[in-house]
């Protein structure tokens, strides 16, 4: 049996190519805008709020102008928002999460500049905010959002690098246009070693999710979204410099610890974690970037999310859960 998400999964490239194709003029525009402005903020929730981080951590990795990251609620309730000069991009599947528009209705009352990356034309966040960029992806029937992921991120990847004239920048939004070919072949070459994995680990409760820099937003995309709403398994996201933290006392033989390594600075003591991890007997699950594809680095989680989205799909197959149902999402008010 095939779930909706396997099905969306393989829609990813073309997303991609559809988003790209008809948003890079709106998304250059904004670029223009942003690059004037002398701070930006970034509001999400769930999955929106890892590609908020992401794209926070691969910009702040290469430029100083200060992005703030958000959820819906913190923004609101925040005191001290800079209105001048600031510019606010709220990222939402549905364009009516409710935390994050009422994010965007205190920006507009502010008078910052407001921008809206969604799936739905006709969202509140698409009509509200003053520019608006549109993913081309359909309707995403599974919970786990897997092709507005990717063209999400690819937006706010397009419009922060954009906004930027350096031969870095230039490098990431070449390297942007190759990614629907880049993403087809991986679904293609990473399906049946993550399904093994997931068979492997199928019984599992726990995992730890690790990475460092913009692969950090992944690992919170891996354990908020994919494993606990996805997998049904419990799952903590984790900042690979503050394994040491508190996680360290919890790893123990035979524990499944999940490591995405890109090779950043960070990542040094991604190595020490696993390395630790190992001397201990402990599960690891070690996703390096640098084993399917060779980009820049800074691309790391639209790389690394594809053998993610196979193991998480596999993980809940082999338990007899559907990836793209919830048992309480959208049912119950707290």
């Amino acid at each position: 049996m095939k779930y909706d998400m396997y099905y969306e999964l393989l829609e990813q490239p073309q997303s991609l190519k559809n988003t790209l194709k008809a948003e890079k003029s709106q998304m250059r525009d904004i670029s223009d805008k942003i690059s004037e402005m002398d701070r930006l903020y970034l509001v999400g929730c769930g999955s929106s709020l890892s590609t908020c981080y992401s794209a926070r951590d691969a910009i702040n990795m290469v430029q100083d102008t200060p992005v703030d990251v958000f959820t819906g609620y913190e923004f609101l309730y925040h005191k001290k928002i800079e209105n001048k000069n600031s510019g606010l991009i709220v990222t939402s599947q549905s364009g009516e999460t409710a935390d994050t528009l009422a994010a965007l209705r205190r920006a507009n009352n502010l008078g910052i500049e407001t921008i809206t990356i969604t799936n739905e034309e006709e969202s509140s966040m698409m009509n509200e905010a003053n520019h608006s960029v549109l993913t081309r992806c359909g309707k995403e029937k599974a919970i786990l959002g897997t092709k507005t992921y990717v063209t999400q991120l690819m937006c706010l990847y397009q419009i922060l690098f954009g906004a930027f004239n350096t031969s870095e920048s230039s490098e990431i939004l070449n390297q942007l246009k190759k990614l629907p070919e880049i993403t087809e072949n991986l679904i293609k070459s990473t399906e049946t070693e993550n399904k093994d994995i997931a068979q492997k680990f199928a019984k599992e409760d726990i995992f730890y999710c690790m990475g460092a820099g913009p692969n950090f937003g992944l690992a919170y995309k891996l354990a908020m979204t994919m494993l606990m709403e996805g997998a049904l398994k419990h799952a903590c996201p984790l900042y690979s410099g503050e394994f040491r933290h508190g996680l360290i006392e919890r790893v123990e033989k035979n524990v499944p610890n999940i490591f995405l390594d890109a090779g950043y600075p960070g990542d040094e003591l991604t190595g020490r974690a696993i390395e630790f991890c190992e001397n201990i007997g402990a599960n690891n699950i070690i996703f390096k970037m640098q084993d399917y594809a060779n980009v820049n680095p800074l691309l790391s989680p639209f790389i690394l999310v594809v053998p993610l989205e196979w193991f998480v799909y596999y993980l809940a197959h082999f338990n007899g859960e559907n990836p793209g149902s919830t048992r309480h999402i959208g049912k119950v008010r707290y």
